[in-house]
């Protein structure tokens, strides 16, 4: 039996997507519990031109990823925090630190978009944005230490 998930159900699928599941299983459990419906045809056409609609958004938002990268990957960013003598910082810089810093700068990028290796010393650095499952962009860190 065929059904269109309405929600996302682990092992099986995520929202929207059409699978094929045991005539007891949807009925007794999945169909019951708001988790799916029956993949009748006029479900299967409105679940086409859902697809169709979401497509046409996402490589929207694609495009528009592609931008900012460009405008991203041109951004230095300086954090200025405590250290030793040595260099070693006295913790360590956050994707929010990060975030905050591109926020001045004019990007509203969330923090848990930035990834970054763990950086506790002075130096140069690199962080990965991530605009879009498929845009990424790489920013240059260059953390200082503090003068007193």
């Amino acid at each position: 039996m065929q059904v269109i998930l309405l929600q996302a159900v682990r092992n099986l699928g995520a929202p929207d997507d059409l699978v094929k599941v045991k005539a007891g299983y949807a009925r007794n459990f999945l169909i019951p519990k708001g988790l799916a419906e029956m993949a009748t045809s006029s479900r299967l056409k409105a679940l086409a031109e859902k697809q169709k609609q979401a497509s046409h958004k996402q490589e929207f938002l694609k495009e528009q990823a592609a931008i900012q990268v460009e405008e991203l990957q041109a951004v230095k960013i300086t954090i200025e925090t405590l250290a030793g003598a040595d260099g070693k910082l006295f913790g360590s810089v956050t994707p929010l630190m990060i975030a905050n810093q591109l926020k001045e700068k004019g990007f509203d990028i969330d923090r848990r978009k930035i990834t970054l290796e763990d950086i506790r010393s002075t130096g140069e650095f690199t962080a990965t944005v991530h605009l879009h499952k498929d845009v990424k962009a790489d920013i240059s860190i260059e953390v200082t230490r503090k003068d007193d």
